[in-house]
């Protein structure tokens, strides 16, 4: 067994001294020629010449109890294999590494459009027809879709720090609004989907999924066998945001079916079907009171929230997360209340928490800032904090004011203006502002390095969901053993291989990166050995081994191959310390003052992300969370029918994310050079999510800047930016 490093202190920054240069360049991602060739091969491809197809039936009631399937209707349609009415089938995907089980609800209906049997047959589409025409009688009860609903709602106790009450009654100027966000989806662009083959009594699943060594245990646990009998082989996944992090209905679904027929089976989730029965964002509506004193110190923050999920799920999204340690207060209170509904389960979509509780934290800011006529980056920068507000932590590596800082200056932050005073025709023009914060975590992960002689190979079930874990994994291995990128293979997505984090919460690079990190590390012993040197004298540069007055070519050193294992955790420093990633957004939008239209015409993220270890995908990190935020102001929205709770918007026809024309060509993102020693071993922080915290707001904010008129129902549609100016009066 391979002994745990965990992290009980601050780490040497070994990476600053090694002498290859691979760690932080902007090497392009090694398999990206796969992928854009074709040649990278999905959850969905590469069929078993018998596989079978299999398609979800879905519950048409959003409340009660299946109480049969009119077999008959579909048994003589050629093609068709057999229906698949197993009580084992989940209603929806589970959350990772939560470890609760799979919900496997039997013939309990949670929700309309919940997985509730599966159609086998030949070809896809006679499995598809199949589904569509069978008939499904229901035992309905009634169902509460409204989160509104007082019957529906639980609240619980306050997390409370100092005495928020007296020191808000005390303050000189008080801000009490109330914000609400519409529900959100991941809409990945790779729908979800699985192949299962049976060999015996073991099981290969292809899947896309996002933390391998979780999946495994809880499709074992689902189809009641040891998970030593389990295999899951994910190495391309065409994206995640949080929908693929547990096991899901498609997966546990194709298992079951495949061992039935004694076939291979392949179910994939259709876009509709996506929207229906994965997760979406709980919708939210959000109360934020501040209060402070006349020069512009914070004396209270209270940041209370209503959200929503099914009956039985243990996910409520943490909207105060990062409202808690962001600034700092004499009084803190913080109360979450949850409503028990029948819609799609809620879960985790990117940044859960900040994404959309930054919204109305960083706008109910900027209402504070108006209300104070104090300028609204000089607000933030008085009341950042010495330590954690609620834990009295220390943190770690702290750059928000050095972002707020850089960022105005090379936005133009001076040129600003007052409200509403900038017209451009029918457009008036207005800037932002807003923080940024998503904690980063450590959480265990394994990695086995080889070295054979000029070359390296990284194993690890660690996954790539498109952030870039090919690469800098690649770059970390060849850093540390000084060899070219083109020298070192990286092997993912099998759980035959060590157990790694998996892609979720930002914590892949940290600690997929560390394990591999600490791999290589007990290798350069190895060759310190051989070499008759001191490991702190140890020099590796493109295959030469360097120290102790000595000079030898690396594959000189290695009779065969040197294999090292690692495993990371996270330890006494994540107790000690808060390590969370900092930065600020800026936004200049152009608001039409007839039809409410919202253009964003450039934006700027300043981003304290810890050591960058490849400055290309974090950078596309980063673009692609702040892109995320645009959407979350603007336009993306799951309407829901108040009838049955079913989702009306549930495709990417009318569930709007950003496109081209929605995103500024001006947009830049600029990394602060920063070490984070007590986050984990490679001194680094999450990047993935760090870029929508935050960002949404930035462009909220500009929106009131432009037009005096403040938008709290999010995201501000056309029509809401009309009636915010009608009401405002201007």
């Amino acid at each position: 067994m391979t002994e745990i490093f965990r992290m009980n202190e601050a780490q040497p920054r070994l990476l600053d001294e090694t002498r290859q240069g691979l760690v932080g360049k902007p090497l392009d991602r090694p398999e990206g020629p796969k992928k854009v060739s074709g040649r990278a091969r999905y959850a969905a491809e590469g069929l078993p010449e018998d596989a079978a197809h299999g398609v979800l039936v879905r519950a048409t009631i959003a409340q009660g109890r299946v109480t049969g399937f009119g077999h008959d209707a579909i048994r003589d349609i050629p093609g068709v294999i057999t229906l698949i009415t197993d009580d084992r089938l989940l209603r929806n995907p589970a959350q990772g590494m939560a470890g609760a089980a799979p919900c496997q609800p039997g013939s309990q209906v949670f929700y309309h459009g919940q997985p509730i049997a599966l159609v086998v047959a030949d070809s896809p589409e006679t499995a598809r027809d199949a589904a569509h025409r069978l008939p499904v009688s229901y035992d309905a009860g009634t169902a509460i879709t409204d989160p509104a609903t007082k019957s529906a709602q639980h609240s619980g106790e306050p997390e409370t720090s100092g005495d928020f009450n007296a020191a808000f009654a005390d303050c000189d100027v008080t801000v009490d609004a109330t914000y609400t966000t519409d529900a959100q989806v991941a809409a990945a662009m790779e729908p979800h989907a699985a192949i299962a083959d049976w060999q015996g009594d073991n099981l290969t699943l292809r899947g896309s999924l996002q933390m391998l060594r979780f999946n495994r245990d809880e499709l074992a646990d689902s189809l009641g066998i040891d998970p030593a009998q389990v295999r899951i082989l994910s190495p391309y996944i065409g994206g995640g945001f949080g929908s693929k992090l547990g096991i899901g209905p498609e997966a546990v679904a194709a298992a079951i079916a495949a061992r039935e027929i004694g076939r291979p089976v392949r179910v994939v989730m259709s876009r509709q079907t996506v929207f229906d029965a994965v997760l979406r964002r709980t919708e939210t509506t959000q109360r934020v009171r501040f209060g402070a004193t006349g020069d512009g110190r914070i004396r209270a923050i209270s940041h209370d929230d209503l959200v929503s999920n099914a009956a039985g799920e243990e996910f409520f999204e943490p909207v105060s997360q990062a409202s808690q340690f962001l600034y700092g207060a004499e009084g803190l209170s913080f109360t979450q209340t949850v409503a028990t509904i029948s819609r799609t389960p809620s879960g985790s979509v990117r940044a859960p928490g900040e994404a959309v509780g930054m919204l109305a934290f960083e706008c109910a800011v900027d209402e504070l800032a108006e209300a104070l006529n104090l300028c609204p980056v000089d607000l933030r920068l008085r009341n950042i904090p010495d330590t954690h507000p609620m834990t009295g932590q220390a943190y770690s590596a702290h750059g928000l004011a050095d972002c707020l800082r850089r960022g105005a200056e090379q936005f133009g932050w001076a040129e600003r203006g007052a409200p509403g005073a900038r017209v451009e025709g029918d457009w008036r023009i207005g800037m932002g502002v807003s923080s940024a914060a998503r904690k980063s975590m450590l959480v265990q992960s394994a990695a086995r390095v080889r070295l054979l002689g000029d070359r390296a190979v990284v194993e690890t079930d660690m996954t790539d969901i498109g952030t870039g874990t090919y690469a800098i994994l690649g770059q970390i291995a060849g850093e540390m053993l000084g060899l070219p990128i083109s020298s070192v293979e990286v092997i993912l997505g099998d759980t035959d291989l060590p157990g790694a984090s998996g892609s979720g919460g930002s914590f892949g690079a940290n600690s997929a990166g560390s394990a591999t990190f600490l791999a290589a590390k007990k290798i350069r012993a190895t060759i310190a050995d051989k070499l008759g040197c001191d490991p702190a004298e140890l020099h590796l540069q493109d295959g030469i081994a360097r120290g102790g007055n000595v000079e030898r070519p690396l594959a000189d050193l290695v009779d065969g191959e040197i294999v090292q294992e690692a495993v990371v955790a996270a330890g006494d420093t994540s107790k000690s310390h808060l390590s969370s990633g900092f930065g600020a957004h800026f936004a200049e939008v152009a608001v039409n003052q007839w039809t409410g239209e919202t253009r964003v015409r450039r934006m700027l993220g300043v981003m304290a992300m810890g050591r960058i270890l490849n400055e290309k995908t974090a950078r596309s990190q980063a673009l692609g969370g702040m892109i995320w935020g645009i959407g979350a102001a603007l336009t993306e929205a799951v309407e829901h029918d108040p009838r049955t709770g079913h989702i009306v918007t549930r495709d990417l026809a009318n569930y709007h994310v950003p496109a081209h024309a929605d995103v500024p060509g001006d947009m830049k993102v600029v990394f602060l050079e920063e070490r984070d020693d007590m986050g984990n071993p490679i001194q680094t922080k999450g990047i993935g999510e760090l870029g929508i915290s935050g960002a949404g707001a930035a462009v909220l904010n500009a929106i009131a800047h432009a037009t005096g008129a403040r938008v709290r129902n999010f995201p501000a549609l056309p029509d809401r930016v009309v009636a915010a100016m009608e009401a405002a009066g201007v």
